[in-house]
């Protein structure tokens, strides 16, 4: 069995490093995780690497091309367990056997069914020591979209929204722009370049016309999904523009043919469903492979998508500003809660400062 306690503070550090290479494949691996290495030798770095994309080598074998002929007898730190079987690359836990690779650090095990602990039994036939759990909860939450879509056969929902102190999204006239501050803007850009795809509605798009980019040319856009049963949407719209990122829109079957005809005509990705709801349209972002999903729509899009249960995650931008109207926006709209004892309540909550405002982060248990 793989050794779960004898760690050191040298070990942490290794795995804070296999963290911090793996997220330079931030938004770029989907359906695969974020996976970094780093190999060992005589108290020395000899050789690193991180997954840059599906199709790709993984991190260990850019760790193992790097330290040579140094890896025999060295010590692997990964922060994800090397694979056992052949997918579109071959098995990374062979590799290392192969390479001589005297001791693996595992940050995590591996969640999916054709690993899941595999790894770990092949390297320890061979007879090399692994321990297993160092730095396992920041592993874990690298790859917290990867881990939903293997667990539970759907991307991680993750609803973001800025909001007022007194809970308000925009004035009692829709205008939005800007609740937040330009720092959490950014942090908002990394988000997006991060997640597969970013969904809004039709009142969204009509509002606000945004672009759901990362703003910035050396990073990933997601797949900008617009939901609308009408397709009553303006046609000169910003995301209609497909050169700077892929654009979806879903909608009723049958919906306003002649703006389909409009939108295909420039590149836009058109999906008609019987029935337009958040859990089939988040059905059909699995199916394409995402693992994580970020949720920027207004308030009654937002209820709908967390009382379908595809939301797991929420990040709220508070920004220390009161505009104060009865009619101004809220971020969730109704979800038929009657009774403070039926809210739903946030498990792991975390918050930060951002600027001038204050990030809360937290978790809900929906499965």
């Amino acid at each position: 069995m793989p050794n779960l306690i004898k760690f050191t503070e040298f070990d942490r550090q290794m795995m804070q490093r296999c963290v911090s290479l793996a997220k330079q494949g931030w938004g770029k691996t989907a359906p695969n995780p974020l996976v970094g290495a780093v190999i060992v030798k005589d108290g020395e770095i000899v050789g690193e690497g991180f997954h840059p994309g599906a199709g790709q080598p993984h991190a260990e074998v850019f760790a193992l091309r790097a330290a040579g002929d140094k890896a025999q007898g060295a010590t692997i730190y990964v922060s994800l367990e090397p694979c056992n079987h052949y997918g579109r690359t071959p098995p990374c836990a062979a590799a290392l056997v192969a390479a001589g690779i005297g001791k693996v650090v595992v940050g995590m095990v591996d969640p999916n069914p054709l690993v899941a602990g595999g790894g770990i039994a092949t390297l320890e036939q061979a007879g090399i020591e692994v321990i297993v759990g160092v730095e396992a909860a920041a592993c874990e939450e690298l790859n917290e979209g990867f881990i939903q879509r293997i667990v539970h056969h759907r991307p991680l929902g993750i609803l973001k929204y800025a909001m007022t102190l007194d809970g308000k999204i925009a004035t009692d006239s829709g205008h939005s722009t800007w609740v937040s501050s330009e720092t959490s803007r950014h942090y908002v850009h990394h988000l997006r370049a991060g997640s597969d795809a970013v969904i809004i509605g039709g009142n969204t798009l009509r509002r606000d016309n945004p672009h759901l980019t990362s703003h910035q040319s050396d990073t990933p856009n997601p797949l900008r999904v617009v939901m609308t049963r009408q397709l009553d949407l303006p046609i000169n719209a910003i995301l209609w523009d497909t050169r700077i990122a892929p654009t979806l829109v879903v909608t009723q079957t049958g919906a306003n043919l002649a703006i389909q005809n409009q939108l295909r005509d420039r590149g836009v990705e058109v999906l008609e469903l019987d029935i337009l709801s958040p859990k089939l349209v988040m059905q059909h972002l699995y199916d394409r492979g995402c693992l994580s999903v970020l949720w920027e729509c207004g308030g009654t899009l937002a209820a709908q998508a967390i009382s379908e249960g595809v939301i797991q995650k929420v990040l709220a931008f508070i920004a220390p500003k009161i505009i104060g109207g009865v009619a101004a926006l809220s971020p969730v709209g109704d979800m038929g809660i009657r009774s403070m004892n039926e809210a739903l309540v946030l498990e792991r909550v975390t918050w930060r400062q951002i600027g001038t405002d204050l990030m809360v982060q937290g978790y809900i248990n929906i499965n």
